[in-house]
């Protein structure tokens, strides 16, 4: 049996990404990291700090000792390590956002990104520009934060977070090709986006599709 292991830096992606691989993959095993201080201190210094890179290398290097055949990290605010880390790993280090970014520039020249949190957002958005150039294709991204939605999050105020997001998604999409959610834990507002005709992407699903493919 194949070992995926998932870094996490908030416990919202855990349930429904333990639940994503259980349903797609029941043969692989997978073992989760969370570190929730992670996010609040890329968040507080607005980049991911040594300590953030040296903690990350640690959980990494712990999945690898534990079986794992492959470690992917769920959390964009930090997918900028996961590629400053990826070479010293002795197995495929994997960001959940790569194919989503360059989904979304098969799909359009004008892309926008949204996110509720600030550090998240340029990160992708730096994603999705290079996925264009190795592509080779001319695109244009817009940034959209949506302030108070990861507050209202975390909060328990799931209902409200949505309100928000949604309403700045619509207004996005209304001037986009294809609007890229920054965060893993956005992707919950995929079934109900079913009126707007913009492509919305989110990252679990091509993200967990592309370490399966690494395990293979």
């Amino acid at each position: 049996m194949k070992t995926l292991a998932l870094l996490h830096t908030t416990p919202v992606t855990v349930a429904s990404m333990k639940a994503l691989a259980s349903e797609r993959a029941p043969n692989v095993r997978v073992v989760n990291i969370l570190d929730d201080s992670l996010l609040p201190e890329v968040m507080a210094a607005g980049r991911p700090t040594e300590g953030v890179r040296a903690r990350m290398r640690a959980y990494a290097e712990n999945a690898v000792a534990a079986g794992a055949d492959a470690v992917m990290c769920c959390c964009s605010s930090v997918g900028d390590v996961v590629d400053d880390l990826r070479d010293d790993l002795s197995v495929p280090f994997l960001r959940i956002d790569a194919p989503m970014a360059v989904r979304a520039v098969a799909l359009g020249s004008n892309v926008g990104v949204i996110a509720t949190v600030r550090s998240t957002l340029e990160p992708t958005a730096n994603l999705v520009e290079r996925a264009a150039r190795e592509a080779g294709r001319d695109a244009t991204v817009e940034r959209v934060l949506v302030e108070g939605a990861y507050d209202a999050l975390v909060a328990g105020h799931a209902e409200r977070h949505d309100e928000l997001v949604k309403a700045a998604l619509s207004n996005l999409a209304a001037r986009s090709d294809v609007v890229v959610l920054a965060q893993a834990s956005m992707a919950r507002l995929l079934p109900s986006l079913h009126d707007l005709t913009t492509p919305v992407l989110s990252s679990p699903e091509s993200g967990l599709a592309k370490a399966l493919e690494a395990l293979s």
